[in-house]
Formats: structure tokens, C-alpha cells, sequence
């Protein structure tokens, strides 16, 4: 699949390696341009421009602050699948008062400013070095988990075989503000590490 990332940070930067090294097509871009990105190329993972990244993506991770959101080329990922994994901290992003008072969620305020685009959450409750060390496809109902929430039904199945294609197990939460907001900071499965097993045994029935 060809996948952009926008973000070289810990998230955009490992998962864009693992996706390469899993055989997916790669073009990974940030605010400093292509050349602040060269010691990451590898093969099928090409540093890029922005506008680059979400033109060659049939998929484009997001995985920057909030506060990158505006510069996004929003008519370039129309149509596109979006999968943000950024999270709203008030002390780094400064306050939004739509989020502080939990009138929408950060990915549905993120969709907002991406008409047309089919927007996906997930990645955003792991830490880089359990994606980055702990990818297993061959541990069954032990591999780790990568939670998932979105309103577009088919491209939740394409982040989900992603996430299959780097060790993980998806497990779907529900539409962008329910399960929005079983992943966003705060909320109990926020940061907690959980195989397939331990997820599907603590899902209400």
C-alpha cells in the first residue's frame, strides 16, 4: 500500500519504518523539509514534502501537534484516509475550548478541518518503543494492541491491516467521539498496554 506519514517524530518516524520494512511504499515528511530527513530513508521509505506525502498516500498517518493541523494540504488528502495518532495536550497545544469542555474530540476537530477526508484514529495510546520493540503477527491472541475508532466502516479495515502488518492486533472501539474518547488521554485504555486476549476479555458483551 502507499502510505504517507507527516510527522518524523517518535510515532510518525517508527511507525513509517515498521510499514516500510513490512513492504508498504513509504513517504515520510515534516515542517524542516526532505533534507531534515535523510538519515531515515531507507528502502521503500523515501523522506518527502508534506504536499508529497499526502499526494502519494492511499493511506497518511498524521502524527504531529495539534497545533500543525491548519498547515495540513487539506485538498490533497480529500478523499483520503486519514489515520491520526496525535493526542490534544493542553500544555503543548495550548487550549481549545471545543476540547476542554468535551464538546467534540480532537480527531472529529481534526476531520473538521479535513473535508472529504475519512478520517481514522489509532496509534495515539502506544508508546513508540512497544511499537517500535513488540510487533509479533505470529502471537495470536497475545500480540499487543492498537486501538482503533472511526465512522468510515472500510477504512477502518485498511488501518486495521496495517496494524496487522506490523504485529499488532486492532481492536475497534466504535465511531470517532464514542471511541474517540476511550482513547484519548485520561481515559482508562490511554497508555495501557494489553494483548488481544487481555482486550477481548475486558469488552462488555
Amino acid at each position: 500500500m502507499r502510505v504517507g506519514v507527516i510527522g518524523s517524530g517518535r510515532i510518525g518516524g517508527t511507525v513509517a519504518a515498521l510499514l516500510a520494512a513490512a513492504g508498504h511504499d513509504v513517504r515520510i515528511a515534516n515542517s524542516r523539509g526532505p533534507a531534515s530527513l535523510r538519515d531515515l530513508a531507507a528502502e521503500r521509505l523515501r523522506p518527502a514534502t508534506v504536499e508529497e506525502a499526502a499526494a502519494h498516500g492511499e493511506v497518511v498517518l498524521v502524527a504531529t501537534p495539534l497545533t500543525a493541523y491548519d498547515a495540513l494540504p487539506r485538498d490533497a488528502l480529500a478523499g483520503t484516509v486519514v489515520v491520526d495518532a496525535g493526542n490534544y495536550y493542553p500544555s503543548r497545544d495550548g487550549h481549545v475550548a471545543a476540547l476542554d469542555d468535551d464538546r467534540t474530540t480532537s480527531t472529529e476537530w481534526l476531520a473538521a478541518k479535513l473535508p472529504g477526508a475519512r478520517v481514522v484514529k489509532a496509534f495515539n495510546t502506544v508508546h513508540w518503543e512497544i511499537l517500535r520493540d513488540k510487533g509479533d503477527a505470529d502471537a495470536g491472541d497475545e500480540r499487543l494492541v492498537v486501538l482503533v475508532a472511526g465512522d468510515d466502516a472500510e477504512a477502518k479495515q485498511r488501518v486495521e491491516r496495517l496494524i496487522e502488518d506490523i504485529g499488532f492486533a486492532p481492536v475497534d472501539q466504535g465511531g470517532l467521539a464514542d471511541g474517540g474518547r476511550l482513547q484519548q488521554p485520561g481515559a482508562e485504555r490511554y497508555g495501557k498496554v494489553l494483548t488481544l486476549r487481555e482486550a477481548l476479555a475486558d469488552t462488555p458483551s
